[in-house]
């Protein structure tokens, strides 16, 4: 029940009190499970516990325990203060029961160890307006805490936690105005891999009926590199690979052990291959029980037939990273060999990629076969293998490039996070936005990433025809001028045509 004003909504654990917003009602901070901490360490996790009287839901939980950048970038975080890390938060235009609105649940990214609902690039005010639906984002847990693989923990606990999560939205968002059959996840980056993750795992079936994946990283760890990870993990901290003896380093100070690994993963390259040059030690585990397969043999096999998808990529991704790096324009020839080498499919992948693009430079060769190893060809192929297991899929390409720093950037990684949300100037929107201004390109831009996700939310049509191999690969091409023609990327696609996304094995 909800007080008159709506401002108070009892959910199964007990009352929360949000408030009034422009025009919205926000909640923030509600617990889908108890802390992970003490016994509940490294184990999956477990409900949340009631509590007497109102609880005020005005301020954010505290963000996971992570490392304190990427890519040398610092993370723009609070410090983390207590143990409640496990919360959502809740924008919707009215918590009268009956309304039975559209339900949007946000999965962050940040490659699978950096990420919090609370961030401000992911302020959900706009997109709730727009589109009069319910949005929820909540936190769970990243790098050591949620992806590490240890003795005596499950696997894959961050993923445990997102479906914890969308349980606690199958059991309560009706009392905040929302319809919990008619729910959309959506998430980019490691959220579109969570989300691609989601649509394989048999204990996430039935939580949602339409999903959103911006940018689907195409690394998934096979059980053995994944535990000779976890082996290095603990030499970092001095420990064993358990949960038992990792449980007795504070939370806190944890990270540091994963962050001094990235620092260092080059050197096993000749052990952990691909993964090693991502420079992050985490990534959803394929183990069998709690993610059976890939998502891309899970969705070909029919997995997900009945989950509507909506997938799509950035046409620059990995320049971001590049420029993050200040390696834009400064990749050597032997650079480039290096990464077609590694990255390139096949074994005449570096020779193939010279002949697809005669004219690139060393830094677009490096920048191109990262961007299509990395992001764009598993969010293509997501899309073809829904297809293939009887299911639908739209397609869509960000092409519009980025203002800031004079528009060097292009259509980088994490641009359609301000674009879709309305956060210009948050986290990476400062970047990707910087001395620019907001152009009235990215507000045309803005609308229609809200009218088409919030529309395929509501009916699972975003506004342009599904993908279909036969029928042309139509894909949404999101620019100044938007529109839809044959898949863009047809010189990459044909490279990648016959590889075979797999999870990333242990050499040696």
């Amino acid at each position: 029940m909800t007080s008159a004003e709506g401002l108070e909504v009892r959910t199964a654990a007990g009352t929360v009190r949000g408030r009034a917003e422009s025009g919205l009602v926000v909640f923030r901070g509600i617990p889908f499970a108890e802390p992970p901490v003490g016994e509940a360490r490294f184990q999956a996790p477990r409900p949340v516990q009631g509590w007497e009287g109102t609880r005020e839901a005005y301020d954010f939980g505290p963000p996971p325990p992570q490392e304190s950048g990427f890519q040398g970038r610092a993370a723009e975080l609070p410090v983390p203060t207590g143990d409640d890390w496990l919360t959502v938060n809740v924008w919707s235009p009215g918590t009268d029961p009956s309304a039975r609105r559209p339900v949007m649940v946000w999965i962050y990214g940040g490659a699978y160890k950096l990420g919090h609902a609370g961030s401000p690039g992911y302020d959900a005010q706009h997109l709730a307006r727009a589109g009069d639906v319910v949005v929820v984002t909540f936190n769970y847990r990243v790098g050591i805490e949620g992806f590490a693989l240890l003795e005596g923990a499950p696997a894959n606990r961050g993923l445990l936690d997102q479906v914890a999560a969308l349980e606690w939205v199958r059991d309560n968002i009706t009392a905040f105005g929302g319809d919990p059959g008619q729910v959309t996840v959506f998430g980019e980056s490691a959220g579109a891999g969570s989300v691609a993750s989601l649509l394989a795992m048999p204990s996430a079936r039935g939580l949602f009926g339409r999903a959103v994946a911006q940018s689907v990283p195409g690394t998934y760890f096979s059980a053995e590199l994944a535990r000779d990870i976890a082996v290095e993990i603990g030499k970092e901290a001095g420990l064993a690979p358990t949960a038992a003896a990792l449980s007795a380093v504070d939370p806190l100070e944890l990270p540091s052990a994963g962050e001094r690994l990235s620092l260092r993963m080059r050197d096993y390259d000749d052990r952990w291959g691909q993964a090693a040059p991502t420079v992050t030690p985490f990534s959803p585990v394929v183990d069998g029980e709690v993610l059976p397969t890939t998502p891309w043999e899970a969705l070909a096999a029919g997995a997900a037939r009945d989950v509507e998808l909506l997938v799509g990529h950035n046409r620059d991704e990995y320049r971001l990273f590049l420029a993050l790096a200040d390696r834009l324009g400064r990749i050597t020839e032997e650079q480039a060999a290096a990464a077609l080498r590694t990255f390139a499919p096949g074994p005449d992948g570096e020779r193939a990629y010279r002949e697809a693009f005669p004219d690139a430079t060393p830094t677009e060769l490096y920048e191109r076969v990262q961007t299509d190893w990395l992001f764009n060809m598993p969010s293509l192929r997501l899309a073809e293998a829904q297809v293939a297991g009887g299911g639908r899929a739209h397609l869509y390409e960000l092409a519009w490039p980025a203002p800031g720093l004079g528009g060097v950037l292009g259509a980088c990684h994490g641009l359609d996070i301000p674009l879709l949300f309305g956060t210009y100037e948050a986290d990476l929107g400062n970047l990707l936005f910087a001395g620019s201004g907001v152009p009235d390109e990215a507000r045309a831009l803005t609308a229609r990433f809200q009218a088409a996700w919030t529309g395929f939310a509501r009916t699972g049509d975003p506004g342009w025809p599904a993908y279909d191999v036969a029928g042309g690969r139509l894909t949404q091409v999101l620019d100044a001028e938007p529109e839809v023609r044959p898949y863009p990327e047809e010189v990459s696609r044909r490279l990648w045509e016959t590889y075979d996304f797999r999870t990333l094995p242990l050499l040696k």
